[in-house]
């Protein structure tokens, strides 16, 4: 007579065990969540993959905000949290995560700083001579190899949907443009010329300064001659 009741307690305390294991699981589990989530928003809602497991974020979680919709892929290896705002540049934030050392230059350099009417539709990124080319799915990236001042001198760091980009400034453009004038087309580079003369937006002794460091200051005087 003694033997069901007993079974019944023991089958009773199993069931509260299980459900107090699963709470523990689950509040864990919303605990690691909320972290990581914290985490994204402490990066201005962007987090590449391995600084995601930098931080301490296990795959699996990432993972799972992924699979729930909590964040989304904005380029491989980079996630957003899926209800931040808008992006305004979202193709220069994603190289910027992708590639941090990296410099916008030429035709997108062109397109920030409004000197021309082009639409690129590839971003154009300036990495270090010898540097391994970026593997990037999206945006479309072209890449070109500078060296020594001709990759560390004009550059500006724009904040850009909070994500501090790194892009050559007005002038250096210019003479990167006149170096690479066969490839982007020697028109694109006379019309940011007639537009930076238009709005009184140059530096013509830093421009002759970039053009030394990039010996096109020969090729260049004609054009400034006739432009400016």
């Amino acid at each position: 007579m003694t033997f069901w009741p007993e079974l019944d307690r023991n089958t009773s305390a199993r069931k509260l065990l299980l459900v107090y294991v699963s709470m523990s699981t689950t509040n864990r589990t919303n605990d690691t969540r909320e972290r990581a989530i914290e985490e994204f928003r402490r990066h201005a809602g962007i987090l590449r993959t391995k600084d995601a497991l930098r931080a301490g974020i296990h795959p699996r979680t990432l993972y799972g905000l992924r699979d729930d919709g909590t964040v989304e892929s904005l380029s491989r290896g980079i996630y957003r949290l899926a209800d931040a705002p808008p992006l305004a540049n979202p193709d220069l934030v994603a190289v910027a995560k992708r590639v941090p050392e990296g410099v916008i230059c030429l035709l997108s350099a062109l397109s920030f700083h409004e000197i021309t009417t082009q639409i690129p539709h590839e971003i154009h990124l300036a990495i270090r001579r010898h540097a391994e080319a970026p593997r990037i799915d999206h945006p479309p990236v072209r890449v070109f190899w500078f060296s020594g001042e001709a990759f560390s001198e004009g550059i500006e760091t724009h904040r850009l949907d909070s994500v501090p980009i790194r892009i050559y400034n007005r002038e250096k453009t210019l003479a990167d443009c006149f170096r690479y004038r066969n490839k982007i087309g020697l028109d694109t580079v006379l019309e940011a010329l007639r537009l930076c003369r238009e709005r009184k937006r140059i530096d013509v002794e830093a421009l002759m300064r970039y053009a030394e460091i990039r010996r096109v200051r020969e090729v260049m005087r004609p054009y400034l001659e006739a432009i400016l």
